[in-house]
């Protein structure tokens, strides 16, 4: 006798508002040290906990429809977490923002510790050629290349492998407003990183922490120091034909907008509604006076100068964005913000 099971109803996906992108955590989610996700578990309620065997580390939710994704250091795992996140049928992420937030090293030409940086552009910094520094060419200014060219900045720029992964303009509409709505809030200072940034010349090195707009160099190399930070100059200049200027240093963006990009063409999410967010944990390069293996040393995660006032200052700065999204559902949902 033949036998046919009950249909089973279609679970309908989890509508989500807002992806919050974290890189890194040092413990658990919760109650202890604090890495890039912990603040946000805690202070956005994110206690629904959902397994995440594709990604890195388990997902979790809050009641109003934030999202926290955490991706693992490096632009391996941040590309795979989020092209499993993207294809996980639990989620319907069509009309969610992304709000990638995480610390970073910047220019001290541009900022200061604890400063929050909305990026622009960010290019990636590990796609090249790259010629040992003992075998540089003198007429050279540094041995890495441009993939696809065979001499530093050589020109036309575009690179025979197009700009697919080398170089993402984030929306120019969304970054400002992001930025008009946050660019008054007033950062943690401190007297420990008060003290770090009257080691340094440039005049916005010395400023208290502040919100900016600027490009972001993505590679899973740590570069450190002044030589470098020349090079991470030019190369964005380069990369994006002068129309961002180097900013701040992150290890994992690439990574994400590679797969954010690749499931936008798959109608799976919209790449117009992404933000990247880092805040200065510390500067790319040694104060006066030390080498750059010396800041190099000194340089390590939790130890940075401005390590707790960056984190506070990626939730300070990245909530208020994450809640107006949220807040204005029925608005944006469907249009995107204006800046005022």
């Amino acid at each position: 006798m033949a036998s046919c099971a009950l249909a089973q109803p279609a679970v309908k996906p989890i509508e989500v508002k807002v992806v919050v992108v974290n890189m890194f955590e040092v413990g658990a989610d919760t109650g202890d040290a604090p890495g890039e996700y912990q603040y946000w578990v805690e202070r956005e309620h994110m206690d629904t906990v959902l397994p995440f065997p594709e990604g890195y580390h388990d997902l979790r939710m809050n009641k109003g429809g934030v999202l926290g994704v955490l991706t693992g250091v490096g632009t391996a795992r941040a590309t795979a977490t989020i092209m499993a996140l993207g294809r996980d049928p639990r989620f319907d992420l069509t009309h969610a923002y992304f709000v990638v937030a995480g610390i970073a090293g910047i220019d001290p030409q541009m900022g200061s510790l604890g400063s929050a940086v909305w990026s622009d552009y960010v290019v990636d910094g590990d796609l090249a050629h790259e010629i040992d520094a003992r075998e540089i060419p003198k007429e050279w200014k540094t041995g890495y290349v441009p993939l696809g060219k065979s001499t530093p900045y050589e020109q036309p720029r575009a690179a025979r492998f197009g700009d697919d992964g080398n170089v993402y303009r984030l929306n120019p509409a969304l970054v400002d407003w992001a930025f008009g709505m946050t660019k008054d809030i007033r950062l943690e200072d401190t007297p420990a990183i008060k003290e770090r940034r009257q080691q340094f010349a440039p005049a916005a090195s010395k400023r208290p922490p502040f919100v900016l707009r600027g490009g972001n160099l993505s590679a899973s190399t740590f570069w450190h120091g002044k030589l470098m930070n020349e090079w991470a100059r030019e190369w964005v200049r380069y990369q994006t034909d002068g129309k961002s200027t180097y900013a701040v240093c992150g290890m994992e963006d690439t990574g994400t907008l590679q797969s954010l990009t690749w499931l936008a063409r798959a109608g799976k999410v919209d790449i117009n509604r992404v933000l990247v967010l880092r805040t200065a944990s510390n500067y790319d390069q040694q104060r006066e006076g030390a080498t750059a293996a010396e800041s190099l040393a000194e340089t390590k995660i939790r130890q940075y100068s401005a390590y707790m006032p960056s984190l506070d200052s990626a939730y300070r700065v990245g909530h208020v964005v994450v809640d107006a999204l949220v807040a204005n559902w029925g608005q944006t949902r469907e249009h995107l913000p204006e800046a005022k």
